[in-house]
Order: C-alpha cells, then sequence, then structure tokens
C-alpha cells in the first residue's frame, strides 16, 4: 500500500513560481511511474505531468510544457513538481498519484486517470492576475 501526501501549493501572482513535493510511503514507489494531474474548479481532473520509474523520462501536458519540470528522489520517497512562470488558469487543486505499472519503460502518453492506481488529497495552486 502506498500513501501519498502533497505539500507545497498556494497564493502567488501570475509569472511567480511554486515547488510542490509528493512524499510517498510505502515500498513499491521507487518502482513506479508518478504523475501530477490537477483539476480546477467545475473541471475535470486533468494530467500534467509524469515521470518514469528511475527519472530517466519525463512527459508534459502540452499546456505546461516549458514552464513545469517533474523530477524525483527516491532515496526520499518523493516526487517534485516546479512551476514557474505561473499563469491564473493554473489556479487548481494538484494531485500527485502512483502508475499501477511497475518499472514501466516508457511513461510518453501515459495520461489516463485510470492508468493510477494511488492518489494524494491534493494540495490548492492558487495564482493570481
Amino acid at each position: 500500500q502506498v500513501q501519498l501526501v502533497e505539500s507545497g501549493g498556494g497564493l502567488v501572482q501570475a509569472g511567480g513560481s511554486l515547488r510542490l513535493s509528493c512524499l510517498a510511503s510505502g515500498r513499491t514507489f521507487s518502482s513506479r511511474a508518478m504523475g501530477w494531474f490537477r483539476q480546477a474548479p467545475g473541471k475535470e481532473r486533468e494530467f500534467v505531468a509524469v515521470i518514469r520509474w528511475d527519472g530517466g523520462t519525463t512527459y508534459y501536458a502540452d499546456s505546461v510544457k516549458g514552464r513545469f519540470t517533474i523530477s524525483r528522489d527516491n532515496a526520499k520517497n518523493t516526487v517534485y513538481l516546479q512551476m514557474n512562470s505561473l499563469k491564473p488558469e493554473d489556479t487548481a487543486v494538484y494531485y500527485c498519484a502512483g502508475h499501477r505499472d511497475y518499472f514501466r519503460f516508457t511513461v510518453v502518453g501515459r495520461t489516463g486517470l485510470e492508468e493510477y492506481d494511488y492518489w494524494g488529497q491534493g494540495t490548492q495552486v492558487t495564482v493570481s492576475s
């Protein structure tokens, strides 16, 4: 069983930066790809980014490409999302999630919510204009 706890959300002005963290408990963190998703009020949860189990490959939604960076530290059981050049449309609750597969080689296109087994409780990010 894996439990995920996000932190680092908050209120920031447009153009600013935030770094989200997701701390995982359990023994399988380092063998799973990890993703970040977000959900804005009145909208469906959407994919943001994913990183392979060893950090070797990443994949991003077009809306955040070039502004957000996903990374992980398996020794600390933590995955990060560095968010730069934030826009008001980035306002959402951000969730981290663990992919259902172990040691998956490729993460390109792994954007479906149904592919992820474990979810955190979310952290609010609000970007003011």
